[in-house]
């Protein structure tokens, strides 16, 4: 039977997984609004404020989503995981409250200006308004991502009593892997997002939308995913990097490598098998784990055996989860990156009038495929998620506070009656998320449909419908 610390786990893992789909979209749409409203007031061109206008919307709808789901996470640290505050908490209470008031007050603010007023305000003051939205999800980001790396690299701190105390706030502010662990997460959401639009537009072209604002939308998220992607690969690289040095079993397990040696292969499909402290049914591609993480292909790599006790305990993380959700990041960025890369391919031929980049060049197939790659970056990020958090076991604060020691005790049936309560409503919520989704976007197809229909007549006197009328 699963005891009340493994449910408790699973519990805030739920809980963290569902509320990290929501910010991951708005940290970066937020400034994708902003391109949009700069590129029709520089251009003049509607198509672009038509794009506004749409997605705008389903930024609306993710913020909504994300401020409720985090409400309800926050509240865990008390129920759940009151060792946590009672132990850290004089330096995880001022970070998340840094993020309420220099972040989360600036979006609510300016939120509504940015949602309602586009008819209502000044344009400098509109456009003002998307900015300091979108400024204000990066930095709400930032203070998360702080509170986050301390906990994997902490510093800046002293223990009195038991209990943590701020020496250097600067010091756990820029705590050693808050850098790489930012931007990571900043190119994450942008991908995301691009992906997003790149897929939605793909959906709403297949629905025979031909609407300038749909091919603009389609040709900018796969412009930015293949410029995007490749510069993760290289924050990754210096994440990669960072953690070798700070979290070395973490690192252990992603390779799925057990014993520290030089010439380490990269494993690219294998079973971890705790039991024999061996991969199973491995393919491997030689040195290429030491020329990643050491760029040497003789480099030593950190194995799995030096992180168990005399005893027995063992002091790695559990090795299969953190092994292949790595690798599920790893292979959904190789897709992200063929599909954005092939697809630009295959738009930069000329079509009948000498055009390049034109949306009609992109065959149907592939834009069957795009459609549900439109959540592509969920999966990358949880996948991202999973191996960073779950790598960081048995801790909670690396080499600080175990995970054991800060759970609740609470009888384990009323964590599992919670957890399946949380289940059930996270799954309709998500479910209810994506519906209205391509709701907004068959909508917004069949009122492009019926101006076009109505430009095409030849009637210039002829009132321009909306999708309501």
């Amino acid at each position: 039977m699963m005891d009340t610390l493994l449910l408790s786990r699973i519990q805030f893992g739920a809980n963290i997984s569902f509320h990290i789909l929501f910010p991951t979209i708005t940290i970066a749409m937020g400034w994708m609004l902003l391109f949009f409203k700069l590129r029709f007031q520089w251009t003049g061109d509607e198509k672009w404020m038509e794009a506004y206008r749409f997605w705008v919307k389903i930024f609306a709808l993710s913020f909504a989503m994300g401020v409720v789901s985090g409400i309800t996470m926050s509240f865990q640290f008390g129920t759940n995981w009151p060792g946590f505050m009672e132990k850290v908490g004089n330096i995880a209470g001022p970070l998340l409250a840094y993020e309420i008031m220099t972040a989360f007050f600036l979006e609510a603010v300016f939120i509504g200006i940015m949602l309602f007023g586009a008819s209502r305000v000044p344009v400098w003051l509109h456009t003002t308004a998307t900015f300091l939205v979108a400024f204000g999800t990066t930095v709400s980001t930032f203070w998360i991502i702080v509170l986050n790396s301390w906990m994997h690299t902490p510093q800046g701190f002293e223990m009195i009593d038991g209990v943590a105390h701020a020496t250097d706030w600067w010091a756990i502010i820029f705590n050693p892997s808050m850098p790489y662990r930012f931007v990571h997460m900043l190119l994450a959401s942008g991908l995301t997002v691009s992906f997003l639009i790149a897929g939605i537009s793909a959906f709403r072209y297949l629905l025979g939308d031909r609407s300038r604002s749909v091919a603009a939308t389609l040709r900018t998220g796969l412009v930015f995913g293949a410029l995007l992607i490749p510069v993760q690969i290289l924050a990754g690289d210096f994440h990669g990097l960072n953690t070798l040095e700070h979290q070395p079993a973490k690192v252990a397990a992603m390779e799925g490598n057990w014993d520290t040696r030089s010439n380490v292969p990269l494993v690219v499909f294998g079973l971890p098998n705790e039991e024999t402290r061996t991969n199973d049914f491995a393919i491997e591609i030689p040195n290429l784990a030491s020329i990643i993480l050491t760029h040497k292909a003789d480099g030593v790599v950190p194995g799995l055996n030096d992180f168990v006790a005399e005893d027995g305990t063992i002091l790695h993380p559990p090795v299969d989860k953190v092994f292949w959700s790595f690798r599920v990041m790893v292979g959904t960025g190789m897709a992200m990156l063929l599909l954005s890369w092939g697809t630009l391919a295959l738009m930069a031929r000329r079509d009948d009038l000498g055009r390049r980049f034109q949306t009609g060049c992109i065959p149907t197939p592939i834009l069957l495929f795009m459609v549900p790659f439109a959540f592509s970056g969920w999966v990358a990020t949880l996948a991202g998620w999973y191996t960073t958090e779950i790598g960081r076991q048995p801790w909670l604060v690396q080499g600080v506070m175990s995970t054991a020691e800060a759970v609740a005790d609470v009888p384990a049936p009323m964590v599992l009656g919670t957890l399946i309560a949380y289940l059930a409503i996270y799954a309709a919520l998500l479910t209810a998320y994506i519906s209205v989704i391509f709701y907004l976007a068959t909508k917004a197809t069949k009122g492009d449909s019926i101006r076009m229909a109505v430009r095409g007549s030849g009637e210039a006197q002829v009132k321009i419908l909306t999708p309501a009328e």
